[in-house]
């Protein structure tokens, strides 16, 4: 029989085997809030406002060098369960991810920041752990889960730079950028904005309130002139319109009526999207926690928007302006002159 502390039974199982893991750093884009994963060798000190969500680094904030990617084995036995799935746009492999540990390799992953994450790979299959299943500590086994990553995620894993070549330009078809624009605006006059602003899904792990998120419902998104205008680049246009929903985490209601102030003067000084139909109501929500027996401060604002698409290419330009640069102090050489 194997004793309580199942060490020698996995060793048996596994027979010795190791799952090799590497880091890789969070960076988003500034345009339009789209997520990558880059191993974290290949990012400079230019990545540090990359890293940061929504491109809002802390002042003083310290700069990410560039140096080998972290890479820790750990030692256990590997479980894997495919499945086919059949979708209306895609036809996938989903391969489940199960690993017994001898030890917490939860260790090394708790100790990065929401910026990181380790990304194991097995004879081609990458994944990383979702969540951790099942944990007896008498056992002395450690149960991880996760999937390994989908063929249509790919492109957000960047191991070579050439990967990001095609980011240059928005990846979003919509109004979001208009919506990212609103972090940290502070105009001259009148109302600014003060509660960050995330994607919807792309909310930042585990952070406090306040804070706020955009969905923009994709169905909403509807072309409303006869034809498209084409720039003398070749550049798409259309007048569109969209509804947008801003769930808010943490705010009072000074507070989000400010943001409502916010958003109109924000439309009226730029003229980047106009508000349709009637004035927005703001809504509170309700959403529990049983073993608590509260609620959170959480309300919603829906609003219906018109915008012409090239003026999305704009904002996205001044947001690439505000990012954050980075000087490097060079010292002068001097060749001698031929004598």
């Amino acid at each position: 029989m194997f004793p309580l502390g199942g060490d020698t039974a996995l060793e048996s199982i596994a027979g010795s085997q190791t799952i090799l893991f590497t880091q890789y750093v969070k960076v988003i884009l500034p345009l339009d809030g789209f997520v990558f994963w880059v191993k974290a060798d290949l990012l400079s000190q230019s990545a540090l406002s990359g890293a940061m969500a929504c491109n809002q680094a802390p002042y003083n904030a310290s700069l990410k060098t560039q140096k080998a990617a972290k890479t820790f084995l750990a030692k256990g036995s590997l479980h894997i369960a495919l499945s086919d799935r059949q979708e209306e746009t895609e036809t996938y492999d989903i391969h489940r991810i199960v690993f017994t540990s001898e030890s917490p390799i939860n260790d090394d992953l708790a100790h990065v920041d929401p910026a990181h994450i380790y990304i194991g790979e097995f004879r081609g299959q990458r994944f990383a752990f979702s969540q951790r299943d099942n944990f007896y500590e008498r056992a002395g086994l450690w149960h991880y889960s996760g999937d390994a990553i989908y063929p249509h995620m790919e492109t957000q894993i960047i191991d070579n730079p050439g990967q990001l070549l095609d980011t240059k330009s928005l990846i979003a078809s919509n109004s979001l950028p208009f919506w990212l624009g609103l972090n940290n605006n502070a105009p001259f006059y009148g109302f600014g904005n003060t509660i960050p602003l995330y994607p919807s899904y792309l909310v930042q792990p585990d952070i406090e309130p306040p804070f706020a998120t955009v969905h923009i419902f994709p169905e909403s998104t509807q072309a409303i002139a006869s034809a498209p205008l084409i720039g003398f680049r070749e550049q798409h246009s259309q007048l569109m319109k969209e509804r947008v929903r801003v769930v808010m985490y943490g705010v009072a209601n000074d507070t989000a009526m400010t943001f409502v102030d916010a958003v109109n003067q924000y439309s009226a000084d730029y003229n980047f999207f106009g508000i349709m139909g009637t004035p927005p109501a703001m809504r509170d929500e309700k959403m529990q926690q049983k073993e608590l027996n509260i609620i959170a401060q959480k309300k919603s604002i829906e609003y219906d928007i018109s915008y012409y698409q090239n003026s999305v290419r704009d904002i996205a330009r001044q947001i690439i302006g505000q990012a954050i640069p980075t000087f490097i102090t060079v010292s002068p050489s001097f060749v001698p002159l031929a004598n």
